[in-house]
């Protein structure tokens, strides 16, 4: 069936005339008459009974209308959710970022958002495998590292440094340590194998010392910053990290403060077909503004 002439119907149904029903529709009685007797005609039944006081609905016109009057029900409450969708943060929300990101800087911030936005039902996945987002199988990332693909949107939400850090348990053990050319008589845990890899050299707290062709063994290679982590609060030794992952670990100290390692951009990603979602609005603002407050 013709949508059009299903509510050139549905308008003359609620007026009883086709002259009133023309009025509402902004047409012609003899326009709204044809598309009338179009419609009948199509579906080989009689809608109304025409008589001198006006229209009054055949028993098939009812059921037509009853139909009609809860396909347009549906359709007006549709209409108002998607753009209560897109006017007001409600609904699902999928975040991707990586394991260490996410557990370690992001995790613990997650309940301002839900207190802020209490209809958004968040789900976080951690996932050093990128997830493919074009693909549904995820709505937003927290990606490192160049985007290479065109049909993302992204935004560049900071620079992550990298500096260098020991606990103090460690200094107590091995003593203080006030110069690069003294990091080659410790105790050096590096970051290799790990989805960071190719954005930083794995290495590049043992290649500091640049007057000094002597690079250290490193005692310990780890292929996942959170376990670097706890190593070094162990005091298993001394490792390159990145700032994010060490705040508010107390038992974490910074050593060699003017010394800085590699930087890395982080990018907020999310799928063309979202750009209006107000979900995905408020949890970028969100996450600047975290960013923002964050001092380090």
């Amino acid at each position: 069936m013709d949508w059009n002439k299903i509510k050139i119907f549905r308008a003359v149904a609620i007026a009883g005339s086709f002259t009133a029903a023309g009025k509402d529709l902004n047409l012609s009685q003899s326009s709204v008459s044809r598309q009338i007797l179009s419609l009948e005609e199509q579906l080989g039944i009689t809608l109304f009974h025409r008589h001198s006081r006006g229209l009054a609905l055949t028993e098939q016109g009812e059921l037509l209308f009853e139909t009609a009057q809860d396909v347009f029900s549906k359709v007006s409450l549709t209409k108002s959710a998607i753009k209560e969708g897109r006017d007001r943060p409600r609904g699902q929300l999928v975040v991707t970022a990586t394991v260490t990101f996410a557990s370690i800087w992001l995790a613990p911030r997650l309940r301002d958002f839900r207190i802020a936005y209490p209809e958004i039902d968040l789900t976080l996945l951690a996932s050093d495998t990128p997830l493919d987002l074009s693909m549904g199988e995820a709505d937003v990332a927290v990606r490192i590292g160049p985007l290479r693909q065109p049909d993302l949107i992204q935004r560049h939400l900071m620079k992550f440094n990298h500096h260098i850090y020991a606990s103090p348990r460690y200094i107590e053990e091995y003593g203080p340590i006030s110069s690069v050319e003294e990091l080659k008589k410790h105790q050096i845990i590096v970051y290799n194998r790990g989805p960071l890899t190719p954005l930083i050299d794995p290495f590049w707290i043992l290649q500091l010392d640049e007057k000094n062709s002597y690079i250290p063994r490193a005692a310990l290679e780890v292929n996942n910053i959170y376990c670097m982590v706890q190593a070094v609060e162990s005091g298993l030794g001394i490792a390159g990290l990145p700032d994010y992952s060490v705040h508010d670990h107390a038992r974490i100290t910074r050593i060699l403060p003017n010394v800085q390692g590699p930087s890395i951009d982080t990018y907020f990603v999310y799928p063309e077909e979202l750009r209006h979602s107000k979900r995905i609005d408020v949890f970028r603002d969100f996450l600047l503004k975290q960013l923002s407050d964050w001092e380090y």
